[in-house]
């Protein structure tokens, strides 16, 4: 399905951008008309992450006028192995920062606008209605949402990206000429039955698949060329090598979204099981090592991580017990009657669900660490990696 340009062009061209967009200036599809309209559109990357740094630094390189980013959060030494947008020497520094920093070194003619605080229900349409259309590269259900539904009640069109190790998919939704985001998933997935990326990992050359995926349909959307994809969904499997696309449409049973919610509650970052067993029943990182320094033998030291995250890093004593031998009953054979069970994860969201499982199982004095193998190298034994 066709669209009309979603951007007026801009008035001209000068010299230098004749030379810098020669290459866009000789395909017929794109000419003069369709980059004066790229340099007139104002794009919004949503995380300057896996995803947003290959986008803004094709949409940069494109010619899109002015691109407004959303990150609120810093550089870290395990964001280089995919977010490309940034180097060794921004570890530490604003991402948002960064990602300008390196914009500009791309092309600078763009205008950069940060917003380098937490997207939520108070700021989101605020900072959407200046742009003409947004680009998600975020890794959570709650934000997803918050964007879908801010887009839906402005009636602007958004690009939208999802990563997970060798898996990508890449839509578009706009409301007015197609589905929602809601039409494809009603319904947020149960808490923490869907691992992110920093739980489950991604191959680092993906976020360059997808993301140049994102922006080429950025491209379309803005000069009016091409089939967007509006109402069809792209699926990758990196390993395969495959791509196939599935037909999404209006689902005539979607609520309308009329305001914002509270998208933290509606998504829940652990379920309510897990919420209540941890509540009275969470210990931090230094009382887990005056209970390994003093009384190592009244407990059981349980990781509910998944092998290979134990083979990177793991707390001197503890088991290897991957949370869903929890939920599916196999673990508790193997947990003693006669001490103490402690289960700790990375952070401490998977160890809060499989504590959940570990009390109605009668284990009623179980705890879980607070922050996990993170609070742990942090707090305790920073000579260990974190990852």
């Amino acid at each position: 399905m066709s669209l009309p340009p979603l951007v007026e062009p801009a008035d001209e061209l000068t010299v230098d951008e004749v030379r810098r967009y020669s290459r866009h200036l000789i395909i017929p599809d794109v000419g003069m008309d369709g980059q004066k309209r790229l340099k007139n559109a104002k794009v919004l990357v949503v995380g300057a992450g896996g995803l947003g740094s290959p986008a803004l630094l094709y949409l940069a390189a494109a010619g899109v006028g002015t691109l407004g980013i959303i990150d609120f959060d810093v550089v870290d030494e395990s964001n280089l192995q995919r977010q490309v947008i940034h180097g060794q020497s921004d570890v530490g520094r604003p991402k948002a920062e960064s990602a300008r920093d390196s914009i500009k070194e791309v092309n600078p003619n763009v205008t950069v606008i940060l917003h380098q605080d937490r997207l939520d229900s108070d700021n989101a349409l605020e900072i959407f209605a200046d742009y003409d259309l947004i680009l998600d590269g975020t890794d959570n259900f709650a934000t997803r949402y918050l964007v879908n539904d801010a887009a839906v009640i402005l009636n602007k069109p958004y690009v939208w990206g999802s990563i997970y190790r060798f898996d990508g998919q890449v839509s578009v939704f706009w409301n007015e000429y197609g589905p929602q985001y809601r039409d494809l998933y009603p319904e947020p997935p149960p808490p923490g039955m869907v691992p992110s990326c920093a739980e489950g990992g991604v191959l680092g050359v993906l976020c360059a698949s997808i993301g140049s995926v994102m922006v080429n349909e950025a491209i379309k959307l803005i000069t009016g060329i091409g089939d967007p994809l509006v109402g069809r969904l792209l699926i990758f499997d990196a390993l395969e090598m495959t791509w196939r696309e599935v037909k999404v449409r209006k689902d005539p049973d979607t609520e309308p979204v009329t305001e914002l919610i509270d998208y933290e509650a509606f998504c829940g970052v652990v379920s309510d099981e897990a919420s209540e067993a941890a509540a009275g029943s969470t210990i931090t990182a230094g009382e887990l090592k005056d209970l390994l320094d003093n009384k190592p033998d009244d407990i059981f030291l349980v990781d509910v991580r998944e092998k290979n995250e134990y083979e990177i890093v793991s707390i001197p004593g503890a088991t290897l017990i991957p949370k869903g031998e929890f939920l599916n009953g196999k673990a508790f054979e193997k947990l003693p009657q006669d001490k103490r069970v402690v289960l700790h994860c990375k952070s401490g969201v998977r160890s809060a669900e499989a504590l959940a499982a570990v009390k109605a199982a009668g284990f009623a004095d179980a705890v879980h660490v607070g922050g996990g193998v993170l609070a742990w190298v942090n707090q305790v034994d920073p000579s260990l990696p974190s990852y």
